[in-house]
């Protein structure tokens, strides 16, 4: 059964994920333009803090020698504490009136990645970045893919060979052969395409529509969990692409799975209350809540940003 979180509701919930040695949940409020995490302990009434934040944040990650790495609008930055100063650690070379940062994360050699999206949609002008800060020179952001309108679903296969990444305006997840250890991606290819929504779609005659991908996730099996936004629901993927469950979730706009825990087999979602309609947040009260389930497959733990 889902649960919801006291004290969770977000305009625009993103990039849940499980800071294990603080034993809390993080994720951010995107509109809202503000960190949240939890105080105590989860399976009870954990107290919420939120931190607010200059522009819109797209995605963050821990860092190992504490803190936290932040997309914001128009760069990537470096909070050494809660709440502390924001060090610039790289601009990007876009237009901050009409795009931004969203969906990203660290893989396991430390490395933060982050996508973006044309909020106009109007153009396929969204990039993939890589940004590597470990060593003694300056960080290096690096543009590793491209061509898509609103950048999300990024996960990475658990043995760093694959990387998965979607465009959520074109309703396809993709999948790149990837060298992790050289960061090199190479025959790139469909590993989902959905179907669009229908013309006159509501939520109220729904007609098959699956919703379109948003955040993403892999659990310990390997398999690929993505949430389809105003699909109602998370598709769970085997590396092959079939589809291997298809899980109701109490909320029509889901928007990123994580999973957490001590055991990681909580699994935590963020979801969207901005822009739905009043009838369906009447009948759909847990929208911008962070909602939780308990899984019999656990996931994998969160890289660490290294600096």
């Amino acid at each position: 059964m889902w649960t919801t979180l006291n004290d969770s509701l977000c305009q625009l919930g993103e990039s849940p994920f499980w800071h294990p040695h603080e034993r809390s949940l993080y994720w951010l409020d995107i509109p809202g333009r503000a960190v949240l995490r939890t105080r105590g302990e989860i399976e009870g009434e954990p107290i919420v803090e939120r931190w607010s934040l200059p522009t819109e944040p797209g995605c963050m990650a821990p860092a190992a020698r504490g803190g936290l790495v932040i997309a914001l609008r128009d760069g990537i930055y470096r909070a050494h504490e809660w709440g502390g100063a924001l060090q610039a650690l790289a601009p990007v070379d876009h237009d901050a009136r009409s795009m931004r940062f969203n969906d990203g994360k660290c893989d396991a050699q430390g490395r933060f990645w982050a996508g973006t999206l044309n909020e106009a949609k109007d153009g396929a002008s969204g990039a993939l970045y890589c940004l590597d800060a470990r060593g003694d020179g300056a960080p290096v952001l690096a543009r590793m893919a491209g061509g898509v309108t609103t950048a999300n679903g990024l996960a990475f296969a658990p043995d760093a060979y694959t990387l998965y990444w979607a465009d959520t305006a074109a309703h396809c997840v993709s999948a790149w052969d990837w060298d992790a250890e050289a960061n090199r991606l190479s025959r790139p290819r469909t590993f989902r395409q959905f179907g669009a929504k229908p013309e006159g779609w509501s939520p109220a005659s729904p007609r098959g529509y699956q919703g379109r991908p948003d955040g993403a996730t892999v659990d310990a099996e390997g398999h690929y969990w993505v949430a389809m936004f105003e699909g109602g629901q998370l598709l769970r993927f085997s590396a092959a692409g079939e589809l291997a469950a298809a899980l109701a979730v109490p909320v029509q706009c889901p928007t990123m799975p994580c999973f957490g825990g001590d055991d990681l087999r909580t699994l935590f979602v963020t979801s969207a209350r901005s822009g739905r309609s009043a009838d369906e947040l009447e009948q759909r009260p847990a929208s911008g809540h962070v909602i939780a389930l308990r899984t019999e497959v656990p996931g994998l733990p969160v890289h660490f940003f290294e600096d």
